[in-house]
């Protein structure tokens, strides 16, 4: 019987690090694997063995440590969980694939190869920076780096960035001077420069774009067509970006605002929207890698959906945070099935009618933790499940009218980070949380030049820092930040 997997989803439990110029005590090499397994098209159940090697590219030869077996391991319609460790010496600062094969846990036979194989997300980086000799560790302070990507019409509105298999940052942003749909290839890890390159020129396209890497390691975008009122997707051409086939997903009723786009447990994409027409929350699941065509379903209504944001929780499902004018409240939709052809839909607690600009992410302890910006607020709220059934809110910063544009990840370090605008001092704002529950933070301007802060997205770069786009109002330009240090703090020494 054939077998093949979708989508391996990597949840990181064991590397909550913090690198400082103390030599931390060793935490070990482990880390914790979680995937998705289809059998002959359907989830699989039941019990399996599995092969992992690791692998220094997607197609190379170089293996990593030892292969690491794992027998009788219990698949629960689709999702298995292991923990993996492939020593002291495999991660040194560059990314990493896992290469797997599969059999029946009742065969002694031969296993079943799964392509392609499965990057792994920056986190396991921090083994290397635990590990490194003090030397490469305490180095001199160093400033947060701020680089103009594009220029000089009016550039970097509906930014969002995403790490590329190449390890190199890839933005998509909307070009108002030509009312294009545009992406920023970093050329270092830093990004102090980038190919820009214009996807889609076929109307007023490029409002509200998301941007991540398919299961085929090659970017996918979601975004807004102005001109017909549609949801469209690009689907990038190599690693680079450097062109992009794109495809109208849902032309029905002015579908595509507040984009948000995720992969799958099922390897596919999953774009949340809103739909102005009929004032709905709607969700999109792309029917191939390439997202050239979806099926897609209401999940809420009554004027529900702005401000959306997508992740996978740690069940292997999505979840939608958005705005519900009805409750006057931040709302989620707990995802039925890997497609999300259906969804529980529930209010959380934090109420009023100026809640905007939400953004999650799953935090190190698998729940799902929410920022968003509320009355002149950045608040960050806590879900108490995987489903976020409820929820923990916490005020952040209330300094003046901050919060806007907000933006969430995890750092290296298993602690999250915010980034956001200030309104008050039009500026560019992060937070970065004292304990996985963001309970309180620490909170620094990385840019005060001018106007500038708007439209920011933040992620892990592969050198195991931050890495936010954004706008800078006051020139019309894309702009990015490479943080020097996991707190986004330049000079930051902890004590």
């Amino acid at each position: 019987m054939k077998r093949r997997i979708l989508v391996l989803m990597m949840v990181v439990l064991a590397l909550l690090l913090t690198v400082s110029g103390a030599v931390a005590e060793s935490v070990g090499t482990g880390f914790t694997y979680q995937g998705f397994l289809k059998d002959s098209g359907s989830p699989a159940s039941g019990t399996y063995d599995f092969e992992f090697r690791l692998y220094d590219s997607p197609t190379g030869d170089l293996q990593m440590g030892n292969i690491a077996i794992r027998d009788d391991i219990s698949v629960d319609e689709g999702l298995f969980t292991v923990e993996l460790d492939f020593g002291s010496d495999v991660f040194g600062g560059s990314a990493r694939w896992l290469d797997i094969n599969v059999r029946d846990g009742s065969s002694t036979g031969a296993y079943t190869h799964l392509d392609p194989r499965q990057r792994l997300t920056p986190t396991p980086l921090a083994l290397y920076a635990e590990r490194a000799p003090l030397a490469e560790r305490v180095t001199a302070p160093v400033s947060n780096i701020l680089t103009t990507l594009d220029s000089p019409d009016d550039f970097g509105r509906h930014t969002s960035v995403t790490i590329g298999t190449d390890g190199m940052a890839l933005i998509s942003y909307y070009d108002t001077t030509n009312h294009d749909l545009k992406v920023a290839h970093c050329n270092d890890t830093a990004c102090s420069s980038a190919t820009t390159t214009t996807l889609d020129s076929s109307g007023d396209v490029g409002q509200f774009t998301s941007i991540t890497i398919g299961a085929d390691g090659l970017g996918l975008i979601s975004y807004y067509d102005q001109t017909n009122y549609a949801l469209k997707a690009a689907h990038c051409d190599d690693t680079t970006c450097s062109g992009a086939t794109t495809a109208t997903l849902d032309a029905a009723g002015q579908a595509g605002q507040y984009t948000s786009i995720n992969i799958g447990a099922d390897g596919l994409g999953l774009i949340s929207y809103h739909e102005n027409n009929n004032g709905t929350l709607n969700v999109a699941h792309c029917t191939n890698t390439a997202c050239s065509a979806a099926t897609t379903a209401i999940l809420d209504s009554g004027g529900a959906g702005d401000y959306t944001s997508i992740t996978t929780g740690a069940d292997g499902l999505g979840l939608v945070i958005y705005y519900h004018p009805l409750f006057d409240s931040l709302a989620v939709a707990h995802c039925n099935n890997v497609a999300c052809s259906s969804a529980t839909a529930v209010p959380l607690g934090s109420t009023g009618t100026t809640i905007q600009y939400t953004s999650i992410t799953i935090g190190a302890d698998s729940l799902p933790l929410i920022s968003y910006y509320d009355a002149g607020s950045l608040m960050v709220a806590r879900c108490n499940d995987v489903a976020c059934s409820g929820a923990t809110m916490t005020t952040l910063d209330n300094t003046g009218d901050v919060g806007l544009y907000t933006s969430i990840t995890i750092g290296t370090d298993g602690l999250p980070l915010i980034s956001y605008y200030d309104t008050t001092n039009d500026n560019l704002k992060v937070a970065h949380c004292n304990d996985t529950t963001c309970s309180s933070a620490v909170l620094t301007t990385l840019d005060s030049t001018g106007d500038v802060g708007l439209y920011t997205a933040v992620t892990i770069g592969a050198d195991g820092l931050p890495l936010i786009s954004y706008y800078d109002a006051t020139n019309g330009d894309l702009k990015v930040a490479h943080c020097s240090s996991v707190f986004c703090t330049p000079y930051f020494r902890r004590r």
